[in-house]
């Protein structure tokens, strides 16, 4: 069959990015195939034209390209590789893993795609649940050259720096964790430096102003720090339990490649636990009140 100039597109995995990112497709005049278990995810978009499907192997059979974007790699594998998986589908050419699973898996998906006939390319994204919204996520993709092509256009409906980042499949992947691992440390580290501040007598709104004025900022300090912590919201848009599954993707491929992990190690510790004392699903910077507690004092702008 040729494919359409424009194809059609599936995506799978309407969470608090997908939806979001589902929409601006929508917007940008692509047919739009969907499924998702919730009905209350769904109905925003089949107002809006998209047409609904009752499992991912539906969505495959009507759509060219399929996007997914879901919360763990278990959730990837039976999405595209389970009985009714899109694996299955009649019409996909394209399966691009939004998700953030690793690079290990994205190879397996590659193989195994690739024995049907299908490209897979792995594009995690970068930007939270504000660059879904505004349609400026970081797009990382690894795998063909001539599928990322194929897809540039439905990443730029809600992406404003998507990148190739190579041909081997999971480079993507890599990246992803590389990035979200040094978010973490990041907001560890300076959580702490700031308490120490509190407790030796500083403001905590002037320090994050100066610290974001000097050689110390970075998206940490000005995003999550001053944007949510300090005005103790504590809604950034990431979940605790995300942000610790990446992290333990992160130690698990490091270690895998012989690279050192003692901070990135310790970081690990903190999230896990923020994550022993609560709701999983709590926001990531859960993990700063972990820290507050331990110095007796709290970063209150």
């Amino acid at each position: 069959m040729t494919t359409p100039a424009r194809p059609s597109i599936g995506f799978i995995g309407l969470g608090a990015m997908g939806q979001k990112m589902a929409r601006h497709l929508l917007d940008n005049g692509f047919e739009l195939n969907l499924f998702d278990p919730n009905p209350l995810a769904l109905a925003p978009l089949l107002a809006q034209g998209a047409r609904q499907h009752a499992t991912p192997r539906q969505v495959a059979d009507h759509a060219h390209i399929v996007l997914i974007c879901v919360p763990t790699p278990d959730i990837v594998e039976r999405v595209v590789l389970g009985v009714d998986g899109v694996i299955h589908g009649q019409q996909i050419n394209i399966l691009v893993d939004h998700s953030t699973t690793g690079p290990s898996l994205a190879r397996r998906l590659h193989a195994e795609l690739g024995e049907r006939g299908i490209d897979a390319l792995d594009a995690p994204l970068a930007g939270g649940v504000a660059g879904a919204q505004n349609g400026t996520l970081s797009v990382m993709v690894g795998g063909d050259l001539a599928a990322y092509e194929r897809c540039q256009p439905v990443f730029a409906a809600f992406g404003k720096k998507v990148e190739h980042i190579g041909t081997e499949p999971g480079l993507g992947q890599t990246l992803k964790l590389v990035n979200n691992m040094i978010v973490a440390a990041t907001l560890v580290a300076t959580s702490e430096a700031m308490l120490f501040g509190v407790k030796a007598g500083l403001d905590a709104r002037q320090m994050v102003e100066m610290l974001n004025a000097s050689t110390a900022r970075s998206f940490t300090s000005e995003q999550i720090l001053a944007g949510t912590v300090m005005r103790r919201e504590f809604d950034f848009g990431f979940r605790l339990d995300l942000m610790r599954k990446d992290v333990r993707l992160f130690l698990a491929e490091a270690e895998n490649a012989g690279a050192p992990v003692f901070t990135s190690s310790v970081v690990k510790q903190f999230f896990d636990q923020a994550l022993s004392e609560g709701d999983p699903a709590r926001d990531m910077t859960q993990v700063v009140q972990v820290l507050e507690r331990l110095a007796g004092v709290t970063l209150q702008g």
